[in-house]
């Protein structure tokens, strides 16, 4: 009977072909067997890339969450004044001097929009409005960020 090597396994009667192990890729996790020959060799992309896309993708998608987060900050910060206004909060107290100044700095024009007789239906109003036109164009800014990393 003729001798093939690709029969033999490392038995007695004869050469045993020199077999590695699969190998683990360390960047994408993917098994690669050496020894398999007439295989498709190319190996996968890494999760990460450094190429120009990538980096766009990432800085804008970075850039929606700053946006994101910063507008969440500025509408919370209108909504705490707001409850301290309406709730009577204590004007003489450190923290509700800051959230009322921030808020007034925050405001911009809308705070005088609306005039009802109301002082407090004033603040909830006005403010209120800053604090919609606030998540209204951060919510707009993210879509048009998120669209960017595409």
């Amino acid at each position: 009977m003729a001798h093939h090597p690709d029969h033999d396994r490392g038995g007695a009667t004869g050469p045993a072909r020199a077999r590695t192990a699969p190998q683990e890729s360390a960047m994408t996790g993917t098994r690669t067997d050496p020894g398999d020959r007439g295989r498709d060799r190319r190996v996968p992309r890494p999760r990460w890339s450094f190429t120009g896309a990538a980096v766009r993708r990432r800085a804008t998608g970075l850039a929606a969450t700053a946006i994101s987060l910063v507008t969440t900050a500025v509408v919370l910060i209108l909504a705490v004044h707001i409850v301290f206004v309406t709730f009577e909060a204590n004007t003489a107290n450190d923290l509700v001097r800051w959230f009322g100044e921030r808020a007034t700095d925050l405001a911009w024009e809308f705070k005088d929009v609306f005039q009802p007789a109301n002082p407090k239906a004033e603040v909830a109003v006005n403010y209120g409005l800053a604090a919609l036109v606030y998540l209204v164009a951060g919510r707009v800014l993210v879509g048009i960020a998120r669209r960017l990393a595409r």
